[in-house]
Order: structure tokens, then C-alpha cells, then sequence
């Protein structure tokens, strides 16, 4: 029984030699390393193209919470996540900005002092 076992063990241990050694031989091959260059192609191709759909969506994520068009010009409406300053354009903020600020800021107020009234 003893032999038997070491000679099924010695006979798995030699296909398993042999198998690995064809495919080894066969990657070295012109074929078989045109066809590892292409697989590695394919995978430089895919991982290009999540890279590039993520980019794009975490773009279009950040546009939307500080409410940029796809121009990179800031909106002129109110939205819920408006940016920081969104209305001065290189450091110069317009008057039409103050004036819709300081009429946001009367119409708070004047809402606040309705309601204590009450």
C-alpha cells in the first residue's frame, strides 16, 4: 500500500511538472507573448476607461454640489449648495450680487419679526 501511494504521488508530482513546463514554454513563444501583450493592452484599456468614468463622475458630483455649470462659470440662481462666492468673478463681486444678498438678508428679517408678532 505504502508503494502504491508513492508511485500515484511521483506520477501526479510528474504531470503537474509537465503541464507547467508547456505553458511556460508556451508564453516564451512568439504567439504566446503577443498574446500576453495584448492581455496586458486589454487591462491597461479597461482600467484607462474606469479611471476616466470615475473622474467624470466625481466631476460632475463636485459641479453639482457647488452649482457649476459644465463650463466652469458659477450659476447665477440660488440653489442649495451654492459655492462660496459664486458670484465674484476673479476677485470682483457685482452689484447685482450685493443687492440680491441685502434683499435676501431684509426678507429673513422681516419673515422673523412676522412670526414673533404673532
Amino acid at each position: 500500500m505504502r508503494r502504491g501511494f508513492w508511485f500515484v504521488a511521483g506520477a501526479g508530482a510528474g504531470v503537474y511538472a509537465m503541464v507547467r513546463g508547456r505553458r511556460a514554454a508556451e508564453a516564451l513563444t512568439a504567439d504566446g507573448l503577443r498574446d500576453r501583450l495584448h492581455g496586458l493592452e486589454a487591462g491597461v484599456r479597461v482600467f484607462r476607461d474606469e479611471v476616466a468614468q470615475g473622474y467624470a463622475e466625481k466631476e460632475t458630483e463636485l459641479r453639482q454640489r457647488y452649482g457649476l455649470v459644465p463650463d466652469g462659470t458659477p450659476r447665477l440662481g440660488r440653489g442649495p449648495h451654492r459655492a462660496a462666492g459664486a458670484n465674484d468673478v476673479h476677485g470682483v463681486v457685482s452689484t447685482s450680487s450685493i443687492a440680491e444678498a441685502s434683499s435676501t438678508t431684509e426678507e429673513s428679517s422681516t419673515t422673523e419679526e412676522e412670526e414673533g408678532s404673532h
